[in-house]
């Protein structure tokens, strides 16, 4: 089956989540019966109008139980808050997990509008206006519209207003809590998009990010009047399972979008990612994060270590507020996950990498329920949230801190060194050297060394044994190290580098070596299925696990608002930002870190001469030579957060 893009298959799996079956199975007779929500929620459907009288479509869930009142738990979509239809339960896919129905709520889910049965004009990152007349809406406005009719017009409440998504509608969370109405007490964005342009969905270091996109885009399609969803999620056919070979065949974005267009008609929201290719006032004006002030609901922020969208969302989120709105009830959770992975999978495991606990249930239990009991009903959880709980990936334990990163964490530096290696040791005095490759955008270094369509999840951890033996990627390791170093923070690559095209990306990736000799736990198997990709097999000694990696696309090394052109053999300071990791490398391992110009089709080909790079002709895409330097004054490295060994 062709590959759904990512926040489609997240979709499914939040609307799948706790729908329980009809009928327990033959072999389950002996088992209680399933929750059935509809035993105890009664179905009402609104249309509520908000201040520039538009009506936006409202399915609120109540319970049947009229001996307490309850407060409301909300989610705004652009994903659909189906089925239509008061006789149409769908109570269970609106509550993180069956706990939350067991425990009572009042479920509310908006279409946001413009979007399935909501009125008005969809506009994709809704810009906020913090300056508002009596007409004028937003996210803001419009949530606290809604909360307002839902309070005045829905018996049975206890006053208060919790407001939770994840990915798309993540962002509404976020957005709605600006000037939020009092009633709202708390809110969980998870994976919200914070800036899609600085990191997020669209663009990382000024690169495309072109599989994710091109995929969402190919069923995220403008609505002109209401309309239902389709019975199934439209899939697109790119023709072949090697997403390699499929985008390797066009010479530009423009000639992408044009096949996208084939397939259901030229798509908006595609062609404006590529219109505005740096960071312009479209993309200022949908960025949340300035916005995030006098924040009154108590915040819990939610990501995934293996976020492979919105990795950059949730801490930016998380920092906002912290910044411009010390006073708020502001806290941090950051898993092992995938994008949305701590809802509809245990969180056991990503691909070959083992976690070894069901890390979504403990979040759920142990977090995510007790933050609303505490903030909407007044229930003391058993054990205080953390201000920062996070899982340390490598050693597969939770760290609970009181703040992110932790303040015990100290920097350090990882230098490049001569014959591939890396020491924490500055380099030499009498070293000059450097290192070089020929990076050529007619052979482009793939993301993952396996078939692929689309963003397979796992490329988040993937074996980058495939990558190291290639002659365009420069590989440093250290050596084995004889205690666990644990890297808690945001890492940083500064480079030294120079050119002999025009333009260049230049991408650093962190990984995890394991001993060649590592046990395997029972025999080898298949790896599960990522996103309907199989991904071939391998043994673990050896494994060089993918903990962090990102671009910077060279035209954009003074800033991402004017790009400028690299000047041909001219030495330059590039400082590119590899988002916030928490693991540690054990005792036994290595450290490495690759270098290289292209990471194809996770983003797209620069051409390596400074032309427009969507629109760029055949002539325009040219090899180029890269050099990275490593002598006292131009010392190349990583700069890292480093806590003491425990």
């Amino acid at each position: 089956m062709p590959l759904l893009p990512t926040r489609t298959l997240l979709l499914a799996a939040v609307l799948a989540i706790t729908s329980a079956p009809t009928l327990a199975a033959d072999d389950d007779k002996d088992k209680p019966p399933a929750y059935q929500p509809r035993e105890f929620y009664t179905k009402y459907e609104y249309r509520i109008p908000t201040r520039d009288g538009k009506r936006l479509f409202t399915a609120v869930y109540v319970p049947k139980d009229h001996s307490r009142r309850y407060p409301f738990l909300m989610v705004r979509t652009p994903y659909s808050c189906g089925p239509y239809g008061v006789d149409r339960d769908g109570a269970g896919r609106l509550a993180p997990n069956e706990d939350f129905l067991k425990a009572g709520y009042i479920f509310v889910c908006q279409d946001v509008r413009g979007r399935f049965q909501s009125e008005g004009q969809f506009i994709e990152m809704t810009p906020h206006k913090p300056v508002k007349g009596p007409t004028d809406v937003d996210e803001s406005t419009d949530t606290h519209d809604t909360v307002q009719w839902l309070l005045d017009h829905v018996p049975g409440h206890n006053g208060r207003v919790g407001l939770w998504g994840i990915s798309y509608p993540g962002f509404y969370t976020a957005a709605s809590i600006i000037d939020s109405h009092p009633a709202i007490k708390a809110a969980s964005p998870q994976a919200p998009i914070g800036d899609l342009f600085m990191g997020d969905d669209s663009y990382h270091g000024g690169a495309f990010m072109l599989a994710a996109n091109f995929g969402f885009y190919a069923f995220f399609k403008p609505q002109q009047t209401p309309v239902l969803p389709p019975g199934q999620w439209p899939e697109f056919d790119y023709g072949t399972k090697d997403g390699y070979e499929f985008f390797l065949q066009f010479t530009n974005l423009d000639a992408m979008a044009e096949r996208l267009a084939q397939d259901g008609g030229a798509n908006p929201y595609f062609n404006v990612q590529l219109e505005h290719d740096r960071y312009d006032s479209f993309w200022r004006s949908r960025a949340i994060l300035p916005h995030l002030k006098n924040i009154r609901a108590a915040v819990l922020t939610v990501g995934g270590w293996f976020d492979a969208e919105d990795l950059a969302g949730p801490l930016g989120v998380y920092r906002a507020i912290g910044r411009q709105s010390p006073a708020t009830d502001n806290r941090l959770v950051m898993g092992p996950w995938v994008h949305g992975g701590w809802v509809g999978s245990p969180g056991r495991s990503l691909g070959r990498v083992r976690f070894d606990q069901p890390t979504s249930e403990q979040f759920q239990k142990e977090v995510l329920l007790p933050f609303f009991e505490q903030t909407l009903r007044d229930v003391a959880p058993k054990a205080p949230i953390a201000k920062a709980t996070v899982f340390e990936t490598g050693t597969n334990v939770w760290r609970r801190y009181d703040a992110w990163p932790p303040r015990e964490a100290r920097p350090r530096t990882l230098y490049f060194a001569a014959g591939g290696k890396l020491s924490f040791t500055p380099p030499a005095a009498s070293e000059t050297a450097f290192d070089s490759w020929v990076s050529d955008p007619a052979k482009p270094v793939p993301f993952v060394g396996y078939t692929a369509l689309g963003m397979p999840q796992e490329y988040m951890v993937s074996d980058q044994r495939f990558a190291a033996t290639r002659p365009d990627v420069l590989t440093y390791r250290s050596d084995v190290l004889d205690e666990d170093l644990t890297v808690a923070g945001p890492i940083v690559a500064r480079l030294f580098a120079s050119t002999t095209g025009t333009d260049a990306d230049w991408v650093v990736k962190l990984i995890d070596v394991y001993p060649a000799d590592v046990e395997e736990e029972g025999p080898r198997k298949r790896r599960p299925r990522t996103e309907d990709v199989e991904t071939p097999e391998s043994p673990l000694g050896g494994f060089q696990q993918l903990v962090r990696g990102d671009p910077l696309r060279g035209r954009f090394r003074k800033g991402f608002e004017t790009p400028e052109a690299m000047v041909p053999g001219r030495v330059e300071e590039l400082r590119v930002t590899l988002q916030d990791v928490n693991h540690t490398f054990r005792r036994g391992h290595r450290i490495m870190v690759q270098v290289q110009s292209s990471w194809f089709p996770l983003i797209d080909r620069n051409p390596q001469t400074f032309v427009p790079i969507r629109s760029a002709k055949a002539q325009d895409f040219q090899a180029a030579t890269q050099r990275l330097y490593r002598a006292p004054a131009q010392a190349s490295g990583l700069e890292l957060q480093v806590l003491a060994p425990r």
